[in-house]
């Protein structure tokens, strides 16, 4: 064979092979792999497990978890990966709470398949024994990073951190509860140390995305919104924290009509959300990941809860 038939078929070879590579990229390895994320959540649910009743008054007809577990479901049919997480205060305000101490609370949680919650102020309120009880309930777990429960019944019962796989995606999740010291009975809390929940919150984060490698990292936080003093909330959070993407909010029972951004000591927005209380609102964040960053936020709006 000489020279020219040599180069000519190499060169057949080498076209044959691009032009199938071709042919493959606009459907194959050229094209980036992308994933839907939805997040649902609710905050400071107060042991609402039926709607307002329909006394003309403000929130008549709103909320209730039959409803509430029915929009679930249909969002988990349409969307291939869902995340459902509460952010605390899912006891006291109800009947409910002072005849059962939390029982049907957590049974309908389970029902709706939560993926994991922090802990509110006022799931303290039937002690710490009561908590051991209510919880050891749950088919979740309970998130909470700045509460040392070690002198405690507590201690063993909650974690600090999860990490949840979607599609290829790593999503990691912690808590962060408030001050409980002025909020809450001494002796309903007993020996449970407060940690700084900033330190903490970055702590972990960094653990989350450094060393286990999380695609998204999700805070739970029941430190309220805002203040007009010094304490830290979530805005504060927000602004001193490093890779935190996230906030899920609660107890100060406030309503946004989208998430909020707040840029991080390294520059980059962190979503805020809260959706009031009582269950009226459910919220939900869509996330659309490539190769494993956001690269869009869609449709992020709360969805009321009603008949």
């Amino acid at each position: 064979m000489d020279a020219f038939q040599s180069n000519r078929r190499q060169f057949l070879k080498l076209f044959g092979t691009a032009a199938v590579i071709g042919s493959l990229a606009p459907d194959g390895w050229a094209k980036p792999k992308s994933t839907h994320l939805t997040i649902l959540h609710t905050n400071d649910v107060h042991s609402r497990l039926e709607p307002f009743p329909m006394d003309g008054s403000r929130n008549a007809g709103r909320g209730g978890i039959a409803r509430r577990a029915t929009l679930i479901e249909q969002i988990r049919k349409e969307q291939p990966n869902v995340l459902l997480f509460d952010a605390g205060d899912l006891f006291q305000g109800t009947p409910y709470f002072n005849l059962y101490k939390g029982e049907p609370e957590i049974q309908a949680m389970n029902l709706m398949r939560y993926d994991a919650s922090t802990i509110g102020n006022h799931d303290f309120d039937g002690g710490m024994d009561n908590m051991v009880v209510q919880f050891g309930k749950a088919q979740f777990p309970f998130l909470i990073a700045n509460y040392d429960f070690k002198n405690t019944t507590m201690n063993g019962r909650t974690e600090p951190y999860r990490i949840f796989k979607k599609d290829g995606l790593k999503i990691g999740v912690f808590g962060l509860g408030i001050q409980p010291e002025g909020l809450i009975a001494k002796d309903l809390y007993l020996e449970t140390r407060y940690l700084d929940p900033i330190e903490t919150a970055n702590a972990v984060a960094a653990t989350l995305r450094n060393e286990k490698k999380c695609d998204y990292v999700i805070c739970l936080s029941h430190l309220g919104y805002q203040y007009t003093d010094k304490t830290v909330s979530d805005r504060v959070l927000a602004s001193k924290s490093r890779n935190v993407d996230l906030i899920i909010g609660g107890h100060t029972h406030t309503f946004l009509e989208a998430p909020v951004h707040v840029l991080n000591q390294d520059g980059l927005p962190v979503l805020i959300n809260q959706v009031g209380f009582a269950g009226i609102y459910l919220g939900r964040i869509d996330l659309i990941f490539e190769q494993g960053k956001v690269k869009q936020t869609n449709d992020a709006k709360p969805v009321e809860v009603r008949s």
